[in-house]
């Protein structure tokens, strides 16, 4: 593994304990140029992971909380007139930023989370017909809570299909608990954190991630767990082309964090369930809720290794 990289998974593991996996899933969603929807209940340390990745990276930062009040030009800036100058100028919202926090992007209504549709996918935002670059690197962390839990307006689609991962923390083991009561406040920690990576350094990164080898035979598995969603039966539909690509990019980082210039089916099937969880529904439960019991059965159901 990369010194740089293994320091930087070391510093956010340093704050946010227990959660290795977690914490290599989201720097491996960063170096695959994609965003992360982090789903859990209140209190679970979402927020502390975005705050360490943050300040471990050193670059822009802005946190946007999402409320049932909120406007898309509380997001992305407004044109206001300036009596001075007799003219217009924009002026820019929080989300030109390398790093956005949205914290609690489900409480807010879809006319403002849709706000973030052209910035995620685009990195631009188009205002009073004209359109703004977004800074390089620019990457968005957003929380939810439980679309079962009060004020909550569920992530459309189109919106969730922005995002090249979505990851639940889960509660600590009670090992992990007790050095959290006994230990230091967590956002004091936070702030005290070294910063090991730096915008240029990221740019470098997702670029070395690019280069990482894809065989023939890594396609082939990837191409068969495709054709099984897209096969009817217990899938509802399909994932698309875009869903596929973000696998594959998420697998060549997966492998590249985990020091290798090559993917192998293992890579793959580590981040299947963050990549496809919120992307695949049911054909009979049409909650949302069944996607990672589908991945569980891509993973039984498709070969490693081609038997036809």
């Amino acid at each position: 593994m990369d010194d740089t990289i293994n320091s930087l998974l070391k510093v956010i593991n340093s704050v946010l304990l227990g959660k290795e996996h977690q914490v290599k899933l989201v720097v491996s969603c960063l170096l695959a140029k994609g965003h992360v929807l982090l789903e859990d209940l209140p209190g679970m340390g979402k927020t502390t992971l975005s705050h360490a990745l943050a300040h471990a990276l050193g670059m822009d930062y802005n946190r946007i909380q999402f409320t049932s009040d909120l406007l898309p030009g509380d997001i992305l800036g407004v044109t206001v007139y300036d009596q001075g100058k007799a003219s217009f100028e924009f002026r820019h919202g929080p989300i030109f930023s390398q790093v956005v926090l949205g914290d609690e992007i489900n409480r807010a209504t879809p006319k403002a989370q849709g706000a973030l549709l052209e910035a995620m996918e685009e990195k631009q935002v188009t205002v009073d017909g004209t359109t703004y670059p977004l800074p390089k690197p620019f990457f968005v962390i957003a929380t939810q809570n439980p679309s079962t839990q009060m004020g909550t307006f569920p992530l459309p689609e189109s919106q969730l299909d922005r995002f090249l991962m979505k990851i639940s923390l889960g509660y600590p083991s009670p090992e992990v608990e007790r050095e959290l009561i006994m230990g230091q406040d967590r956002r004091h920690m936070v702030s005290t954190l070294e910063t090991v990576l730096d915008s240029f350094s990221l740019l470098k990164y997702q670029l070395l991630v690019q280069e990482v080898h894809l065989s023939s035979s890594v396609v082939d598995y990837i191409q068969r767990i495709v054709a099984k969603t897209r096969s009817g039966g217990v899938f509802q539909h399909g994932l698309s082309p875009r869903g596929t690509l973000g696998l594959v990019r998420a697998s060549k980082s997966w492998a590249y964090v985990s020091g290798r210039n090559h993917v192998v089916p293992e890579d793959v099937q580590a981040v299947l369930s963050s990549v496809l969880e919120h992307r695949l529904r049911g054909s009979v439960n049409h909650s949302g809720h069944e996607g990672m019991s589908l991945v569980h059965r891509l993973l039984n159901d498709v070969d490693v290794v081609s038997i036809a």
